[in-house]
């Protein structure tokens, strides 16, 4: 009896033994099942965590590149305008120092400019009388263009060339004006006919009379009648009312 008992017990602590050992499994099983399936979430999540930074950093890097090339270009950008600036730096020193120059010019022309006018106005005033008042009215004209600070240095001197150059001209021209002239005490109303630089003569609308203006006594003077003919001629040919032909002319004293 006390066998029976004894084998009962042993077989209910083998099966006890056996649901225990079955269960431990089974907790094990689970508790591995567990393991692996946070393990393969954990994966999944780092994989993804991975996928997302290496995503991240693609862009990150694509994002330095172009902050690196825009760098390298604004670097670029600012040699060439600091470059720029130095030239226009450069440029605007050279500018202020030529119209510092082109004002002392300007002051220098016009200075020489007024020499120049007050040493035609005494030739004129000087030379035989022939239009003066035209060419005293023109120096007169030049003189006033150079006092202006609106007119141009270059017109300045383009006016003061071109009175020169009309006063050089009159050397190589005649003509023939009105005028009325003193000769000795009387005032005559005469023809002034001027031979270029070399003399001047008159005559008398009846032609009785004929005369020069004498350089050494600076006065008009009256001449022989006999060249009364010849200076009518010369008269006729400045006028083109004849052929020009040879003729002897008196020429008084070149100097005083």
């Amino acid at each position: 009896m006390k066998r029976m008992i004894w084998t009962a017990t042993l077989l209910t602590g083998v099966f006890g033994a056996s649901l225990f050992s079955g269960s431990l499994r089974a907790q094990e099983g689970k508790t591995l099942s567990d393991t692996v399936a946070k393990t393969v979430k954990t994966q999944q999540q780092t994989q993804k965590k991975q996928e997302a930074w290496a995503e991240e950093k693609g862009d990150l890097a694509a994002r330095y590149r172009a902050a690196k090339a825009q760098v390298d270009y604004l670097e670029k950008t600012k040699a060439f305008e600091e470059k720029e600036v130095g030239s226009l730096d450069t440029g605007i020193a050279e500018l202020e120092r030529r119209m510092v120059e082109s004002a002392h010019l300007k002051d220098n022309l016009e200075d020489s400019l007024n020499v120049v006018v007050g040493h035609l106005e005494n030739y004129v005033n000087r030379d035989i009388p022939f239009l003066m008042e035209e060419r005293k009215a023109r120096l007169a004209s030049v003189r006033d263009a150079i006092a202006k600070p609106e007119v141009t240095a270059a017109e300045k001197l383009r006016r003061v060339l071109e009175a020169l150059q009309v006063e050089a001209n009159y050397g190589n021209t005649v003509d023939v004006s009105q005028e009325r002239i003193h000769v000795g005490n009387d005032e005559v109303s005469a023809d002034v006919i001027r031979v270029g630089r070399v003399s001047v003569f008159w005559r008398s609308p009846d032609g009785k009379r004929v005369g020069e203006y004498d350089r050494g006594s600076k006065q008009w003077v009256e001449l022989d009648r006999k060249y009364a003919h010849v200076i009518a001629d010369v008269r006729e040919m400045v006028l083109r009312l004849r052929s020009t032909k040879v003729v002897t002319l008196p020429l008084g004293r070149i100097e005083p």
